[in-house]
């Protein structure tokens, strides 16, 4: 059991139930009255973040996370196969864990999974991933100047937004957490 003042950020908790990562927090001493710990938790299970204001002496259940790496294999239609980089032992994810993110992904990829009290959970991808654009529109000469952007089809089958002089067998860098373009690699 841990209390408000052990707070840190990333850290996973068990609040009413349910699993929450802290995503921020902040100690407030206002002039009169108590102390309070103001925080945005995100539930691990649904991705939503909530404010909640708890009183110092509250305590929590601390879950014990641990990140392994491994390496992305192959898909099937309803999970994604991975690999332990350390003991060769394969894991299979349903395909929903990765929501969103798996577009980003190519084969031999490395990530983090993460593991929560023991039990696989969540995959976190590399903060920069580079992909190669296979289809894009044709930029027109001279909007190039007043910095417009269009959507450009990725290897993978992601659609990011793209400057124009972007061209379809440019490798690009994109940020995994905003999935937007950062530059040329």
């Amino acid at each position: 059991m841990i209390s408000t003042n052990q707070f840190k950020v990333g850290m996973t908790i068990r609040y009413e139930g349910d699993t929450y990562r802290i995503a921020d927090f902040q100690h407030v001493k206002p002039g009169k009255g108590g102390a309070f710990v103001r925080t945005k938790l995100r539930n691990v299970v649904s991705g939503a973040l909530v404010d909640r204001t708890f009183r110092p002496e509250q305590k929590f259940e601390q879950l014990r996370t641990e990140n392994r790496p491994m390496t992305y294999l192959y898909e099937e239609p309803d999970q994604i196969v991975f690999m332990d980089a350390e003991s060769f032992e394969q894991l299979a994810l349903p395909r929903d864990t990765l929501k969103e993110r798996f577009d980003l992904m190519t084969l031999n990829m490395q990530v983090e999974v993460v593991y929560i009290d023991g039990a696989p959970f969540d995959v976190e991808l590399p903060t920069f991933v580079d992909l190669k654009v296979v289809d894009t529109a044709a930029g027109v000469r001279g909007d190039t100047v007043s910095g417009g952007s269009k959507g450009a089809l990725l290897e993978t089958g992601a659609t990011v937004q793209v400057p124009l002089f972007i061209e379809p067998g440019n490798v690009v860098r994109v940020d995994t957490r905003t999935r937007e373009y950062v530059t040329r690699a």
